[in-house]
């Protein structure tokens, strides 16, 4: 066990937070979410929502500054409904790690999935939630 490390972080997830480079992007999943499919590499967080995630991995994780969309999630399919409160919830956990972080960009459902194949890791989650998966692209970390 380490100090200062949430146990929601698996071993596993955490050397994949460790080896991802500037650039990198995370697909937190919900549990819905075809990330077999499309992921090169997915872990698993079965039970685990993603609001708590995102309080164990910002601390840890840098969000890019050098672009305009650090943080990505699913545009609502028409005729659907989107919970606001699914992004209000993840918007908290940025904002305790992250303040200033630009607003979450929205993609279309096959736009999510075409970035998804290029995403370093996909985390399938235990998040219930529709329209709850969301990317994190790594920054670079401040030398302080």
């Amino acid at each position: 066990m380490l100090k200062g490390i949430s146990p929601l972080l698996s071993p596993r997830l955490l050397a994949t937070l460790c080896r991802m480079g500037h650039g990198d992007e995370i697909v937190l999943a919900d549990a819905h979410f075809p990330g077999a499919s499309f992921g090169r590499l997915v872990l698993r967080a079965d039970g685990v929502p993603i609001a708590p995630l995102l309080d164990a991995i910002l601390p840890l994780f840098e969000l890019d500054a050098y672009v305009p969309d650090p943080l990505i999630m699913m545009a609502v399919v028409e005729g659907d409904q989107l919970d606001p409160a699914v992004e209000e919830d993840y918007r908290a956990a940025i904002e305790r790690h992250a303040p200033g972080a630009p607003e979450v960009t929205r993609v279309e459902r096959h736009a999510f999935y075409e970035r998804t194949k290029g995403a370093f890791a996909v985390v399938m989650t235990g998040e219930l939630r529709k329209y709850g998966n969301i990317v994190l692209k790594k920054g670079v970390t401040p030398l302080h």
